[in-house]
């Protein structure tokens, strides 16, 4: 617990490759946010394909509020779309899925038999991707662990109810199933019923801020907790919670960066963009907090520098190689970043040379150039998924806020706005985390709204500031170099 006018939080922030617990201690013109405990998230591949190792990542995060202290509430949030099924008893039957498994591959094609893709876009108004769950489940229909299922859990949820015994489906996660109406906030049960998905094996739905129940007796004896503690369901896909803690000023028009092991690039708004020329960009309309839509491109974003970065053995060896990258010659090599090809983890140094050959440039001959050449084509994907968000949604924007891991890498930063021809605020790095915290703060005391949370953000926690410097016209023949390559959507 904190002292007076203040409380602390403790989030829980599963991403692709660690998680985390953080303590947020929060009060009317405080917020401040500390790291109890990291812990990596290995996935793990069987012969049956690639797996989340699920049970470690909630040995983590016992150990992450055993490290925490007392805490006020907690709220939990992860990546989307991948699940935990249950049977009658509530037992786990088996790890869940990785969404870069290859079990989807022709499912699709399968779906769209039944309901054409511009009509599922227009039921949901979500992109294409091939892990979305819709495809997931349709994959695993009569599969064994399916067929005894009770319950199916999204991964936040999962650990929810290891925590509390409740269960519940946090909404701005569910969205990113493909089986939610965006404008409804609810099931589209006659989507799910075309397809053969039943939505009985979902919990009911909760919003940021609803109670998620209170940590077991059990385990608060495992994390010497002190009693009772409340779990509090917060925006649980990490992206809802990373938007919610973009530091936008009120009447601000910008547009946000979520940047990690994916670019997010979009805008926040009012109401679903649900055209086909929306569909055609593959934009996609999820669920955030307070009702608003994140209207945003998937882009394939940092992974591809993890993944070289793993192929090279220099994991922990990245600022000696974007020093050298900054001294490479800009916009030498391009690629389309968010081209599916990217997807799969391996050889990713040598799928990038491939698709440099294919765009007719030079192919990267060093880690250094090959840094260079994922920086330059995220910041030229940023570019284009921004523009384009404006185009369709007949918004313009003044400011980019790049928010999230991303937010630490100056080179990516700068050469975004230059790229964009826009002012970028990088920061906080630790977005989703700090969402996770606020919202929990809302639904415990803390008045204000959206931009109020915000505002707190950017008078308590430093923001770096990038003015566009390059000519417009060297981004623009980079862009031509790459507009040949086909976005993810059929």
């Amino acid at each position: 617990m904190s002292g007076a006018g203040t409380k602390t939080f403790a989030a829980v922030d599963l991403g692709a490759s660690s998680g985390r617990v953080m303590a947020g201690r929060v009060g009317p013109d405080t917020l401040d946010l500390t790291e109890a405990h990291r812990f990596p998230n290995r996935p793990v591949r069987l012969s049956e394909g690639l797996r989340w190792d699920i049970l470690g990542l909630y040995g983590g995060v016992l150990d992450g509020l055993r490290a925490v202290g007392p805490v006020d509430s907690v709220g939990i949030d992860s990546w989307a779309v991948d699940y935990g099924l249950l049977d009658a008893r509530g037992a786990l039957l088996g790890n869940p899925v990785h969404y870069r498994d290859a079990r989807t591959e022709g499912v699709p094609e399968q779906v769209w038999a039944t309901v054409p893709p511009e009509t599922l876009y227009r039921a949901t108004g979500i992109q294409y991707a091939p892990f979305n769950t819709l495809y997931q489940l349709v994959a695993a229909r009569d599969t064994p662990q399916l067929l005894s299922a009770e319950r199916l859990l999204l991964i936040p949820d999962l650990i929810a109810y290891w925590l509390t015994g409740e269960q519940g489906t946090e909404l701005t996660n569910a969205s990113t199933t493909q089986l939610i109406d965006p404008r409804t906030g609810d099931w589209n049960r006659d989507l799910a019923g075309r397809l053969g998905i039943d939505l009985a094996l979902f919990a009911p739905l909760r919003r940021p801020g609803d109670p998620a129940g209170v940590l077991l007796p059990a385990v608060q004896e495992q994390t010497g907790l002190p009693g009772p503690v409340p779990v509090t369901a917060v925006g649980s896909h990490d992206t809802a919670s990373a938007v919610a803690a973009v530091p936008a000023r009120r009447g601000e028009r910008f547009a946000y960066l979520c940047t990690g092991t994916w670019s997010l690039a979009g805008l926040e708004l009012d109401a679903p963009v649900t055209t086909e020329a929306s569909r055609a960009a593959n934009f996609t309309n999820e669920l955030g907090v307070d009702g608003t839509i994140r209207f945003l491109r998937n882009i394939m974003g940092l992974w591809l520098l993890q993944e070289c970065l793993r192929a090279w053995g220099r994991e922990d060896d990245l600022a000696p190689l974007l020093a050298e990258a900054a001294r490479a010659p800009a916009l030498r090599s391009v690629v389309d970043a968010a081209a599916p090809g990217f997807l799969a983890p391996g050889a990713m140094p040598e799928r990038i040379a491939a698709a440099c050959r294919a765009t007719g440039g030079p192919v990267p001959r060093t880690p250094g150039e090959t840094t260079r050449c994922i920086l330059d084509s995220l910041a030229l994907a940023h570019r284009r998924a921004i523009r384009e968000a404006q185009r369709l949604a007949g918004r313009s924007v003044d400011v980019v806020h790049i928010v999230g891991g991303g937010a630490r890498n100056a080179l990516l930063c700068q050469l975004t706005a230059d790229a964009c021809g826009l002012p970028v605020v990088a920061g906080p790095a630790e977005a989703a985390a700090l969402g996770n915290v606020l919202v929990q703060a809302r639904a415990h005391g803390l008045p204000g709204d959206l931009t109020a949370t915000r505002e707190l953000i950017a008078r308590t926690h430093p923001l770096t500031r990038y003015e566009p410097s390059d000519d417009p016209a060297a981004w623009e023949a980079a862009e031509r170099r790459t507009e040949g390559a086909r976005p993810l959507c059929s």
